[in-house]
């Protein structure tokens, strides 16, 4: 069983392969928000592209945002769980939701905005993997606005066989691939959206430019691990500099107390052996 070396989760094959196949992110897009392919009526990808200095970057992002007949969306692919993601996907919902119209434009001219988050792990403790959050008052469950949409799908919890009539599962599935035998088994079904999003997939990884951005991003995590790593060891010197420099000066410490208490048991001696010879003369007088 052939494991795969990239996956639909690498970020920047996810990144590359759905910017230069529109048409497959319109219909995951369709599928994971549970609209009509056939009603879209537009899509734009607002942040093409990739830039070498972006790559480069300790934190660099290949989210999709996009603007979907008028809302605005983040999709992202977040494989490792860092403890923090409710709040980052907060944060990328609030940026999105604030950028998206000019300074002095009229409030009411803010876009839906929705953040949409595929992970390869368990966020929250439920069995379900798709979850939708909007804004409700809490006891009358009122929906406060339609402009807050979080939809987060962990992939984890996915059932392991797929129900070929079930395109957001199938969608899910691909990207839960791990090996070529589950990439077959989702070519099987004859799905035809699915076999053109493997072979996008097989014709992304092959070529020259995912290979090259890959190659930066290894050589960026590499150069990142290493001055990590002389940092750490910088931090290690300098704190037993430190531990040294105190045992030093511990030491020349008690070495001064030790000094002091000898000199003063030398006088109290002295003291004695001269109040002895004066008793002894005393004596023999």
């Amino acid at each position: 069983m052939a494991k795969l070396k990239y996956t639909f989760k690498t970020d920047s094959l996810f990144k590359i392969l759905f910017v230069k196949y529109p048409d497959l992110l319109k219909r995951l897009v369709a599928e994971l928000l549970s609209i009509k392919y056939e009603s879209i009526e537009q899509l734009s990808i607002t942040n093409p592209e990739m830039t070498p200095e972006e790559l480069g970057k300790k934190f660099c992002r290949l989210d999709i945002n996009m603007i979907l007949d008028g809302k605005h969306i983040n999709l992202e692919i977040q494989v490792d769980n860092e403890g923090n993601y409710l709040e980052r996907s907060l944060f990328y919902w609030a940026r999105e939701y604030s950028t998206s119209i000019n300074e002095g434009d009229d409030f009411a001219l803010l876009p839906p905005t929705i953040v949409i988050s595929i992970l390869d792990f368990k966020l929250f403790d439920c069995e379900e993997f798709h979850s939708e959050f909007r804004p409700l008052e809490v006891t009358r469950h009122t929906p406060l606005t339609d402009k807050m949409i979080l939809h987060y799908y962990e992939l984890k919890k996915l059932p392991p066989l797929a129900d070929e009539y079930n395109g957001r599962d199938l969608w899910l599935q691909l990207f839960n691939a791990q090996t070529e035998e589950d990439l077959s088994k989702i070519d099987a079904l004859g799905v035809s959206v699915m076999n053109e999003a493997i072979s996008a997939y097989r014709h992304v990884a092959a070529s020259p430019e995912f290979r090259e951005i890959e190659r930066m991003r290894s050589k960026a995590r590499h150069d990142e691990a290493q001055a990590l790593s002389n940092a750490r060891r910088k931090e290690r010197e300098h704190w037993q500099g430190v531990v040294a420099e105190m045992e030093a000066e511990k030491d020349a410490h008690w070495q001064g107390v030790v000094a002091e208490m000898e000199a003063e048991k030398d006088a109290e001696n002295a003291e004695l052996r001269k109040q002895l010879e004066a008793l002894r003369s005393q004596l023999e007088k």
